[in-house]
């Protein structure tokens, strides 16, 4: 069959379908991280105007029906008529790509963002939005459905505020899987930005009232501590630690070629260095030449003390030089950039690349830490004495390791007797589920596919990894099967490259001890495996909780919710029978095959770490040996929780 190809082919996407066409490009993807991006871009405008000195209140509101509200008091979004586009500014920023005051340095010195195509994106991607401006006296109103303005901006009224006020509710056709906000996720990004950008404050509403809560909820913050304060409470959440040194984090700040370096850091008794690193106030997850510059000056400057200072000097081999992990251990920084000219490295921009920056933040580390370290002498001690510690540790470590040549422990490991494996050796087109209890298990294997599905059964009491060492949980009998089956090690030694397969399926029963299995078996992974994670291998699979069956058809659902639409669309007088799934024991192969296992019509949700720290954190409190800390968090959020009796 032949075809042709000719410039009729060839399609012009025109003002905002590029994004409706492919919204992956713009924010990431279409599941709940991009429909948490649409409020992150919204706030971002409001953060700018705040760097620019126009704007010090925030507001945030999640309204009924998944409608959002972001509300600040800046100048306002100009509504007069652009001079040569020849439609409202206001028309302008909201349905153009990379139209907007961030490409006018005039206009703001640093800005955050998608590359200016924020606010135009969360347009593109709404049933409807709602743009409110104050300014000049008057408060004007424009109106747009899928990204297109239903009639021009008009004035709507007089008043002697300014500010802009952007309302709108997510497309459901684009975001297929929910349109639901999380209330934890927005809260931790609010309260990160509140803490980068001190003295604004950003409050943050609940009014879901019906929906999530009883009563409208709200949070304010506002820290004129900045990240000296946000420090002090990263480090308040590190388990099992007995002191922080100095009592106050060290603040470093300085400009350079309009490039502005803002850092704070603290030592604490522990071991793990806790990194967070911003560009205007972006989350900087994988570093980049701003952190290269901060490691490299902290390590010359320890270097060059520890020369100094013959006593330390003397527990090290001659030739040996403290590493940037000795220097490093125990550690707790924030690190924000004002940079007016960011180079990001990929769309998600994780990764700083301007070599410049490099350079100014070393030269200013060196300068200050130098200096601050030679009117502090006690507290350089102490810095010091740790990671010569660590340094001799790492040593020894190194030394027993090339004087016993001892096999990886994965390389220890033979299959378990628990695990059905599966016949295809490509870990791409493998999966394996975790299930716990010899029945379960059974069921699982009578139902999957022995081609692609491997079954791994537990049994017995999970091992809670945030209360032992390392050593203890390689020795673990119930653990010990997890780590053989995945085959990629753990911990240090662990080799994504080594894994058997690329979907770990966490199959637990839809009760409060099947939650509980689910929550230290994802604290492990999140702990000695957390590439896994990061890779979205790890998915939680959802059996269903009641079947109701209506003549010789069984409908499945997976909610309260649904099992009351299914029995309301039977009608008054149907006779059905409903039945609740306690345990995954209960059903047999080929019910968990149709509910649970079939990839065609399962359902499941990946594990994410949307904020790894955040999550850190949470694992910490709920998990951990400190008592205090998780009575808050239980105080704080018992209101969500869902009992199962």
């Amino acid at each position: 069959m032949e075809s042709t190809y000719s410039a009729g082919n060839i399609q012009v996407l025109k003002g905002l379908e590029p994004v409706r066409k492919r919204p992956g490009m713009y924010i990431g993807s279409t599941g709940p991280r991009g429909l948490h991006h649409l409020v992150y871009e919204t706030v971002d405008n409001c953060i700018d105007e705040a760097m620019a000195g126009f704007c010090k209140n925030i507001t945030v509101a999640l309204e009924p029906d998944d409608i959002v509200r972001v509300e600040d008091d800046g100048r306002g979004i100009p509504v007069d008529m652009h001079p040569t586009e020849h439609v409202s500014a206001l028309e302008l920023v909201l349905t153009r790509l990379h139209a907007g005051g961030k490409f006018d340095k005039g206009s703001y010195k640093v800005s955050g963002g998608l590359h200016g195509v924020g606010v135009s994106c969360v347009n593109a991607l709404s049933f409807w939005l709602e743009a409110t401006v104050s300014r000049d006296g008057h408060v004007y109103q424009q109106r747009y459905e899928t990204g297109v303005p239903t009639a021009p901006v008009k004035a709507i009224g007089d008043t002697d505020k300014h500010g802009t006020v952007i309302r709108w509710k997510a497309d459901s056709t684009i975001f297929t899987e929910t349109t639901h906000y999380d209330y934890n996720t927005l809260k931790d990004r609010l309260k990160e930005l509140a803490f980068l950008n001190n003295g604004i404050k950003i409050i943050f509403r609940d009014e879901r009232v019906g929906d999530t809560v009883e009563s409208p909820v709200e949070e304010v913050f506002q820290f004129e501590g900045g990240i000296k304060q946000y420090v002090s409470e990263i480090n308040s959440g590190v388990k099992n630690s007995k002191f922080f040194y100095p009592e106050e984090p060290i603040y470093i700040t300085g400009e350079k070629d309009n490039v502005v370096t803002e850092l704070a850091f603290q030592y604490n008794s522990g071991y793990e260095e806790r990194i967070r690193s911003f560009v205007n106030d972006i989350n900087t997850r994988d570093g980049g030449t701003h952190l290269d510059g901060f490691k490299n000056a902290l390590t010359f400057v320890l270097n060059k003390a520890l020369d100094a200072n013959e006593k330390l000097k003397r527990k090290l081999d001659k030739d040996e030089r403290l590493t940037g992990d000795d220097v490093r251990a125990g550690i707790v920084v924030v690190l924000s950039m004002k940079v007016p000219e960011p180079e990001f490295e990929g769309q998600t921009k994780e990764k700083l690349g301007n070599t410049e920056v490099r350079s100014i933040v070393n030269a200013l580390v060196q300068e200050k830490l130098t200096i601050f370290f030679e009117m502090n002498p006690a507290i350089l001690e102490k810095v010091l004495e740790k990671a010569v510690g660590e340094a001799s540790a790492r040593i020894a470590a190194r030394k027993a390791k090339e004087s016993s040549r001892r096999k990886t422990l994965s390389d220890s490991f033979s299959l378990p007797d628990k695990l059905s494996d599966c016949s295809l050796k490509d870990p791409e087109l493998t999966e394996v589920f975790i299930v716990e209890g010899d029945s379960a298990g059974g069921s699982c294997v009578k139902g999957r596919d022995p081609k692609t599905q491997a079954i791994l059964s537990l049994w017995g009491k999970m091992l809670n990894v945030e209360k032992v060492d390392a050593k203890k949980v390689v020795n673990n009998d119930k653990l010990q099967p997890v780590i053989a089956s995945l085959g990629a090690g753990f911990g240090e030694d662990f080799n994504i490259e080594k894994l058997r397969y690329h979907k770990i399926i966490i199959m637990a029963d839809a009760d409060v001890d099947g939650s509980h299995i689910r929550t230290l078996l994802l604290t492990f992974f999140f702990r000695y495996m957390p590439e896994l994670i990061r890779r979205g291998y790890v998915y939680l699979a959802m059996p269903p909780l009641y079947g109701i069956k209506s003549g010789k058809s069984i409908t499945y659902v997976y909610t309260d919710e649904e099992k009351n639409s299914e029995i309301a669309k039977l009608g008054e007088n149907a006779k059905y029978t409903i039945q609740r799934f306690k345990g995954l024991g209960e059903m047999d192969g080929d019910e968990l095959w149709e509910t649970t296992m079939d990839p065609s019509r399962r359902k499941m949700k990946v594990v994410t770490i949307p904020d790894a720290e955040a999550a850190d954190a949470i694992f910490s409190v709920c998990m951990g040996e400190e008592v205090e800390p998780r009575r808050k968090f239980i105080d704080e959020n018992a209101h969500m929780a869902n009992l199962d009796f």
